[in-house]
C-alpha cells in the first residue's frame, strides 16, 4: 500500500480559483449584475462575398485600442540534484519566468478578460495597452475549465472595450479578424472566415469553439477575435498544430459563453454550471444503424440523471433531441456549447423527438455540483444501489472521470472506485462532499480512502 500512495502522491496545478468576487454597475436585461456591453440583436450580415469588397479596417482600428499585452510574471524553483547529493537539500534556487499573452479590455473603467493559461501561477501581472501605458493587473477570478480570466487595472481615464456580439448568430463562412500580440509583436491583426462552429476538440472544457482560418500564433492567446463591425465574438485560446505554430486553424472560446463566465465571477464570486441531466451522443449513420434508428441528427439520451431536470420533464431513454429553445442540435458540441450559456434554475424548453412523434417540454436546470463534482482532477458522482449492493456499503462517491492530465496514466486504477471518505470526512453523498472539497485549496494535498474495483480498501493521498 505504501508503494501506491507514493505512486498516487501528487501535487496538482490550482483550478478554478476564484480570488474576488465585485458587484458592477451595468445590469443586463435579466437584472444579472454585467460588466460586458453587448451589441444590438440586429445582428446583419456583411456585404460582400470577397475580402476585396469588404472593408476592414474600422474594425480594426476600433479593436486594436482595446486588445492589451498581458506579461505574466511567475517564480520557479528550481534544484540541482548533483549538488544536494553532495552538500545536501538547500531548497532548490528560485528563477523569474515571464510569460505574455493577449487581453481584451471590456469596460472602461478597467475590465479584462483573458485565457487562463495566460495568467496561470502568476505571482505578478502588468498590461500594457495600445498607448504603451502599462499598469499592474489583479485577478478577479478564473475558470480553468472554460480557459476563462477576469482581470482589472486601476486608471483614472475612460478606456476603449469591445462590445459583445451575439456569438449564436455568428454564420460560417463569414468574415472574421484575430487581433493580439503574437511573439511579442503587439496590435497584430489577422484576417480569416468561420471555418466551423460548435466544434470539439475533446478537451476536458469547453467542447464548443469557433474555428477560424484567421492566422493565429503563440501570444494570440486571450486576445479578440471580431465581426467585420469590430464586436466581439470570441477569446482567442489555441491552435492545431504539431510544430506549436499556426498551420491553418485556430479556435476561440465563444462570446456567449465567454459572457456568461464573466457576470458569473462578477455576481456569484465562481462559476455556476447547469447542467441538463441526459448523457448519451450525437447521431451519425453508424450510430442510428447501431442503435436501429432512422435518425442521423440530433443528440440521442442513453441515459437520464436521477432527479435532474431532464428527468422531472419526463425525457427519457430513446429520445431524439432536436432543439434547445430555438437552437438546432445536432452535435453533443452544440447541445453542451448552449448549456455553457445558462445557469442553474434557468429554464429551457427542450424539443425531441420520441417513437416518431416531436415533442417540447420545458427542463429546468440543476446546480451540476449536485450531480457532478470535481477536484483535483477527479470527476465525482454519487453511487447508486447497485454499487452499495456490490460493495456492501450505505455511502460513497464514485470516480467517474479522470480530467488531470498528471493522473491519466493512473486512469485504469482510479476510474470506477467509490471514494468513503476525505481527511476523515464521510463522503457520505456528491452535496455532502462538494460542500467540504469546496473549502479546500485545489494546492492542498488530501487523504483518500476509498474501495477500489475489486473491493479492496486503499488510501491515497492527493
Amino acid at each position: 500500500m505504501k508503494r501506491l500512495s507514493s505512486l498516487f502522491l501528487v501535487s496538482l496545478l490550482s483550478g478554478a480559483t476564484t480570488l474576488g468576487a465585485y458587484k458592477l454597475f451595468i445590469e443586463g436585461k435579466d437584472n444579472r449584475t454585467s460588466v460586458v456591453t453587448t451589441a444590438p440583436t440586429n445582428y446583419g450580415k456583411a456585404v460582400g462575398l470577397s475580402s476585396e469588397a469588404v472593408d476592414f479596417t474600422a474594425a480594426a482600428e476600433s479593436t486594436v485600442h482595446t486588445v492589451v499585452h498581458v506579461k505574466n510574471v511567475s517564480i520557479r524553483t528550481v534544484s540541482d540534484p548533483i549538488m544536494e547529493y553532495f552538500y545536501g537539500s538547500r531548497g532548490g534556487q528560485q528563477q523569474e519566468q515571464i510569460g505574455t499573452g493577449s487581453g481584451v479590455i471590456i469596460s472602461e473603467d478597467g475590465y479584462i478578460v483573458t485565457n487562463n493559461h495566460v495568467i496561470k501561477d502568476a505571482s505578478e501581472l502588468e498590461v500594457t495597452l495600445n498607448n504603451n501605458k502599462s499598469y499592474k493587473a489583479k485577478l478577479i477570478g478564473t475558470d480553468s475549465k472554460m480557459d476563462i480570466a477576469l482581470l482589472k487595472i486601476d486608471t483614472n481615464e475612460k478606456l476603449p472595450y469591445s462590445t459583445f456580439a451575439d456569438s449564436d448568430q455568428v454564420k460560417v463562412g463569414e468574415w472574421v479578424l484575430a487581433v493580439g500580440n503574437p511573439y511579442n509583436l503587439t496590435s497584430t491583426v489577422t484576417a480569416g472566415i468561420v471555418s466551423a462552429k460548435a466544434r470539439n476538440l475533446d478537451t476536458s472544457g469547453i467542447q464548443s469553439f469557433i474555428q477560424t482560418d484567421a492566422a493565429v500564433n503563440p501570444g494570440n492567446s486571450g486576445g479578440a477575435l471580431v465581426n467585420t463591425r469590430g464586436e466581439l465574438i470570441g477569446i482567442n485560446t489555441m491552435i492545431s498544430s504539431q510544430t506549436g505554430s499556426y498551420v491553418g486553424y485556430s479556435f476561440a472560446v465563444p462570446s456567449n459563453i465567454t459572457r456568461k463566465i464573466i457576470e458569473d465571477i462578477m455576481e456569484f464570486g465562481n462559476v455556476q454550471r447547469g447542467i441538463l441531466g441526459v448523457e448519451g451522443g450525437e447521431l451519425n449513420s453508424k450510430a442510428s444503424k447501431d442503435l436501429g434508428i432512422n435518425d442521423t441528427e440530433g443528440f440521442y439520451i442513453n441515459k437520464v440523471t436521477k432527479n435532474s431536470g431532464a428527468e422531472k420533464a419526463g425525457l427519457k431513454k430513446g429520445d431524439i433531441i432536436k432543439k434547445l429553445d430555438t437552437q438546432k442540435i445536432n452535435t453533443f458540441s452544440e447541445l453542451s456549447g448552449y448549456i455553457s450559456t445558462k445557469r442553474p434554475n434557468d429554464k429551457v424548453q427542450v424539443t425531441f423527438l420520441r417513437d416518431g412523434e416531436t415533442k417540447s417540454v420545458p427542463v429546468t436546470l440543476i446546480k451540476y455540483d449536485l450531480v457532478n463534482t470535481e477536484f483535483k482532477g477527479l470527476q465525482l458522482e454519487d453511487i447508486d444501489a447497485s454499487d452499495k449492493k456490490k460493495f456492501r456499503i450505505g455511502y460513497g462517491v464514485r470516480i467517474k472521470e479522470i480530467n488531470s492530465e498528471s493522473l491519466k496514466p493512473y486512469a485504469d486504477q482510479l476510474k470506477g472506485n467509490i471514494i468513503l471518505s476525505v481527511d476523515n470526512v464521510k463522503a457520505t453523498d456528491l452535496e455532502t462532499i462538494s460542500k467540504f472539497l469546496n473549502k479546500k485549496d485545489e494546492g492542498q494535498s488530501v487523504n483518500i480512502q476509498m474501495i477500489n474495483k475489486i473491493g479492496q480498501i486503499v488510501q491515497i493521498i492527493l
